[in-house]
């Protein structure tokens, strides 16, 4: 039986989903439970040596206790800065569409649930007709939606929902979290953000991570989330 995940995305680029992946595997190794963690694809890599290491598959491996090795957590990864398959393309080499979606089968047998972290935001391409949205469906996963608390996050968190009911025949959606990306002290919307994606968004505000906080500002049971069962 293949076990419950959670597939962790958000509204863009830069919001904070490594962030809320990690602390999402280290509440629920804290719960007891062993969580396995895959990030499909990373580019904008740091060489060391002759390796390419992926920070943030760096800090879901750590957070979720070191399971499994760095290369199964994350095994294609790119050095330029670029959408994947563009720095696949930049450095002569080419986006694997299969072990995407495979890459993940090593933890299935091993993790009682998964979070998988994705790319950029739903609609990032990994092709000429292939987007993070397409592995969502594929691993079945129901979707974290990281929001950062800036101004201008109500629109991009209703495009992103809208975004997840219209592909192809929906998405399922776990909820959203908040998360303060920076300390934005002269940004007024901090204070109502929260409130109004609680009033306007048809799913769950699941939660709120202050800025460097190292816990949720609520308890989530992340593996009912991840078993469908709810919040």
């Amino acid at each position: 039986m293949n076990p419950p995940g959670l597939f962790v995305t958000g509204t863009d680029t830069g919001v904070g989903k490594t962030y809320v992946a990690a602390l999402i595997a280290a509440g629920l190794l804290a719960a007891g439970h062993r969580p396995g963690v895959y990030k499909p694809v990373a580019s904008g890599c740091r060489r060391v040596g002759g390796n390419l290491v992926a920070d943030d598959a760096v800090a879901l491996w750590e957070a979720a206790g070191r399971p499994g090795t760095l290369d199964e957590v994350c095994p294609q990864r790119f050095e330029a800065p670029l959408a994947p398959h563009l720095a696949a393309r930049a450095e002569g080499r080419r986006l694997d569409r299969r072990q995407l979606v495979d890459g993940i089968d090593c933890w299935r047998s091993r993790s009682e649930v998964i979070v998988v972290e994705g790319v950029g935001g739903l609609m990032s391409p990994l092709g000429d007709d292939l987007y993070v949205a397409d592995l969502a469906r594929a691993f079945g996963f129901p979707l974290v939606v990281v929001a950062p608390n800036v101004l201008g996050t109500i629109n991009q968190t209703l495009q992103t929902l809208v975004a997840a009911a219209a592909f192809g025949e929906g998405l399922p959606v776990a909820g959203v979290v908040l998360n303060h990306p920076s300390r934005r002290p002269g940004d007024p919307s901090v204070a109502s953000n929260a409130g109004q994606l609680a009033l306007h968004s048809k799913r769950p505000l699941l939660a709120e991570v202050a800025w460097q906080a190292d816990r949720f500002d609520r308890d989530v049971d992340w593996f009912r989330l991840a078993s469908g069962v709810g919040r």
